[in-house]
């Protein structure tokens, strides 16, 4: 037994320090390969999903292609790599990705014990339930003695255990390895309540075969801040990550937009806005990039509010609430530190 614990031990230590030595120099290797590999989730509506010609779209795919806009001047150099949940961490550790972009929580245990780093928090979410109207529930805490169906190698389990054990409900779980099999196994009937990140909720019920015949509960039994993950031990990649989202979200409060981004590089005084497209001050070099890296981003992709707005906000099917993923100015967590 000793022998199988440590062989075990040994392999996840030499996955780390594999995947550490890979970490120092990331944009130097992406910059030598020609593109960015963005772990991606592989079917969930609004954050991360390829239609059947290939293209891809979601909030977390367009996150990578913010990262390519800062770095290429150019959205289509990133090559998105469909990840499980099971798989998605090994493949960022051992260096098959570049970064994870793929509606991952962020917790102590990941990011003390992986390996890896959480740079931001893109999107504030929370765990939900889902349940067919007919079963005649309007609160989780009616669900005493259901079943409930919850993905496997997820913090979903851990906190649908903490939320029974701490309201003293008794419970079924049914557990599979992949969302698709999750969600089909409830819009079969063989559990009574669904359970996932509430973004989550939204994205599968426009899937189910009789979408209105489900609903989404009240109840937010956690907290879940989403966010792309990249290796420990390269700062400079792990600030282009950080920065590339905060520029997304001072780009929005400072109401630069794709339409409006080129008038306000050629007519602005606001040394705000001029810090933030390049033309004041040298913060792209700082982070190894051009000085209109942040331009880029929004030229080519948009500003935080119009790329949530489209993926899963009010332009898309989610149709999801800002909610705390508003700006702080607008009640809001959102809150992007100055560049300057």
């Amino acid at each position: 037994m000793k022998r199988i614990v440590a062989a075990l031990a040994f392999g996840l230590g030499a996955t780390l320090l594999a995947g550490a030595a890979q970490a120092q120099g990331t944009l130097n290797s992406i910059k030598q390969k020609g593109y960015i590999s963005c772990g991606s989730n592989p079917g969930l509506a609004g954050f991360g999903v390829p239609d059947a010609q290939g293209r891809w779209t979601g909030l977390d795919v367009d996150f990578c292609r913010a990262l390519s806009a800062a770095i290429f001047n150019d959205v289509t150099k990133v090559r998105f790599i469909p990840l499980s949940a099971k798989d998605r961490f090994t493949a960022l550790q051992s260096g098959e990705v570049d970064i994870l972009s793929r509606n991952t929580t962020w917790s102590m245990s990941r990011d003390t014990t992986l390996g890896l780093d959480f740079p931001a928090v893109n999107f504030y979410d929370g765990q939900g339930f889902m349940v067919k109207k007919k079963l005649g529930v309007a609160s989780a805490k009616q669900l005493d003695g259901a079943s409930v169906c919850t993905q496997q190698g997820t913090t979903t389990e851990l906190n649908l255990a903490d939320y029974f054990r701490a309201n003293k409900l008794k419970y079924e779980v049914v557990a599979f390895a992949s969302a698709d099999e999750t969600f089909k196994a409830y819009d079969a009937g063989r559990c009574d309540a669904f359970t996932t990140d509430a973004s989550g909720l939204y994205a599968e019920r426009l899937r189910a075969s009789a979408p209105d015949d489900n609903i989404v509960l009240p109840e937010i039994i956690s907290k879940e801040p989403l966010g792309p993950a990249v290796r420990q031990g390269d700062a400079q990649w792990a600030d282009i990550v950080r920065w590339t989202h905060y520029a997304m979200l001072n780009a929005e409060e400072a109401g630069i937009t794709q339409a409006n981004v080129d008038q306000m590089v050629k007519s602005t005084d606001n040394p705000d806005v001029k810090r933030i497209l390049g033309t004041e001050g040298k913060y792209g070099t700082d982070l190894g990039l051009t000085n209109d890296w942040a331009y880029r981003i929004i030229k080519l992709v948009g500003n935080y509010g119009e790329v949530f707005e489209k993926n899963v906000g009010q332009g898309s099917p989610l149709k999801i609430q800002r909610g705390l993923n508003a700006l702080w100015s607008k009640g809001g967590l959102q809150y992007g530190p100055p560049i300057r």
